[in-house]
């Protein structure tokens, strides 16, 4: 049976990169994702995790050491935050273009200036096009939920994944979550095997130089594993749903892999949401609908792959 604890979304993040066993960290801390990082830490220097810890002088090295890392064959993981994952921007494209399963956490933060360290999606949003795959959590749970999901889909179709949890609302805010025994992850999510990696024995080129005719070829490639984890995601997230017995809590949303939404079917207005804030739109939307408004939300959960057909199905009539 699961375990039950309060956690802090931060705290739920370095419990699932001990549960995904994940073997190499690099990381440079910044507001308000540093505490899940110097926990790693401390739990590498007690022992307490399987792993390698190396810190490094800036985000950039950060993602430069996890794309050597994941070269070799080993399962990586870092977190960051705004002004930190905008430092990351030249090597984020070229994990995705190397095709590694790197996942990453990013602390949602506003950029700056002004100067601020609270919430804002800007920071992601600006990373749309590397290649990389992007998924929102509502809440503590789904922080657990998705980042195990995510080393499982990003090992399967070849595309490294950022999940994205909001400042404070989830990273220092405390929750019930479940958590699982550390076997059952370990059967859903089998140590890494890396099809491709170096290895002095059977020698492989990575990032080599390429003409026009070749590199389109690959781009293509990539943009269709972008779409092929459409597919993935969704049978994994049914696979989860059985083997961790996460039953959809219907009366609060209908949570789809890519999508979740609430009173959509007569809505005549749609609220779509992302993030934390969806909780707080649904207790809005419950109680204007005992005042007879048709209302309903949408909130967007993949945000790369983007769930088209779902939102287009959605919002046809509202």
């Amino acid at each position: 049976m699961n375990n039950q604890k309060l956690l802090e979304g931060n705290e739920v993040t370095t419990l699932a990169v001990k549960l995904c066993e994940v073997e190499m960290v690099a990381a440079y801390p910044i507001t308000p994702s540093s505490s899940i990082v110097e926990k790693i830490s401390e739990l590498c220097a007690k022992g307490d995790i399987d792993c390698q810890f190396i810190h490094v002088e800036s985000e950039h090295s950060a993602m430069a050491s996890l794309i050597g890392a994941a070269m070799t064959g080993v399962r990586v993981f870092t977190a960051t935050s705004s002004q930190g994952l905008a430092l990351m921007h030249e090597m984020l494209h070229w994990a995705a273009g190397a095709r590694l399963p790197i996942v990453i956490v990013n602390v949602n933060r506003a950029l700056a200036p002004p100067w601020t360290i609270f919430c804002d999606h800007t920071d992601s949003l600006s990373q749309r096009d590397t290649g990389w795959m992007q998924v929102y959590c509502e809440n503590n749970q789904e922080i657990l939920d998705t980042i195990i999901q995510s080393y499982r889909i990003s090992e399967q179709v070849g595309l490294p994944t950022m999940v994205n949890i909001d400042a404070f609302a989830l990273s220092h805010t405390s929750e019930a979550v479940e958590v699982p025994k550390p076997e059952t992850v370990r059967e859903f999510l089998p140590l890494r095997e890396a099809a491709f990696k170096l290895d002095i024995e059977d020698p492989h080129t990575f990032g080599s130089g390429t003409n026009p005719q070749f590199y389109m070829g690959i781009k293509y490639r990539h943009h269709l594993a972008m779409q092929k984890a459409r597919t993935v995601i969704k049978s994994v997230n049914a696979e989860f749903v059985q083997t961790f017995n996460r039953q959809p809590d219907r009366q609060n949303g209908r949570p789809d892999a890519m999508i979740d939404t609430l009173k959509t079917e007569d809505a005549e207005v749609i609220l779509v949401t992302a993030g934390s804030m969806s909780s707080n739109a649904k207790l809005a939307i419950m109680e204007l609908r005992q005042k007879g408004v048709k209302v309903g939300l949408m909130r967007i959960r993949y945000f790369r792959p983007f769930p088209l057909e779902e939102v287009t199905r959605t919002l046809a009539k509202a």
